[in-house]
């Protein structure tokens, strides 16, 4: 049990550096992985653009339910 117990850094490591080598010695493309990357990258910007908005939205949403409980 306790031989488990202290390989399993080591066997989350290898994993993880073996997961990484593959997907770097994968030829078929990283299309998926292009395509995740920028997602998250138009959801950042997006935040950021309509962040005043938002703001906004969100004090009036939680003003109403302040109101509401009587805080």
């Amino acid at each position: 049990m306790w031989g488990k117990i202290t390989q399993l850094p080591l066997m989350v490591y290898l994993a993880i550096t073996g997961f990484f080598s593959g997907l770097k010695n994968d030829e078929r493309g990283l299309s998926g992985l292009v395509v995740t990357v920028i997602l998250i990258l138009v959801a950042v910007v997006l935040v950021f653009v309509f962040w005043d908005w938002i703001a906004g939205f969100l004090d009036t949403i939680f003003g109403e339910i302040e109101d509401a409980a009587g805080f």
